[in-house]
């Protein structure tokens, strides 16, 4: 008969309770995977540009996340090859997001850990 593994009950709570803090208030600016995550969403149309994603629990995120992937997924992953439309989106996204992140002090330059 196998056993069954029991599990640290405040290891569930951490895992459970994992919150994203919402693209505004990310580290390096919301320049992070999470951030990426929302502002392509909010490119594809996915998410209003008001939701940042604040408080959503890993599950919400990886299932936004699939769908940023296939919705990516003709396009090679290449903001140059998307629709004039989406592209001139993604553009003001992004810079927009870059020179906020700027301005709270990120930078762009990978150091000797990244």
């Amino acid at each position: 008969m196998l056993g069954t593994a029991r599990r640290n009950p405040r290891e569930e709570n951490e895992v459970s309770e994992t919150r994203y803090v919402g693209v505004d208030a990310d580290r390096d600016g919301g320049m992070t995977h999470m951030g990426q995550i929302i502002r392509d969403a909010w490119v594809f149309g996915l998410l209003p540009e008001t939701e940042t994603g604040a408080g959503w629990p890993a599950s919400q995120m990886q299932i936004l996340y699939e769908k940023i992937s296939a919705a990516w997924a003709p396009y090679a992953n290449l903001p140059s090859r998307l629709p004039d439309e989406l592209r001139a989106r993604h553009t003001r996204i992004y810079e927009q997001a870059i020179a906020q992140a700027r301005q709270r002090g990120w930078d762009p330059e990978l150091g000797d850990d990244d």
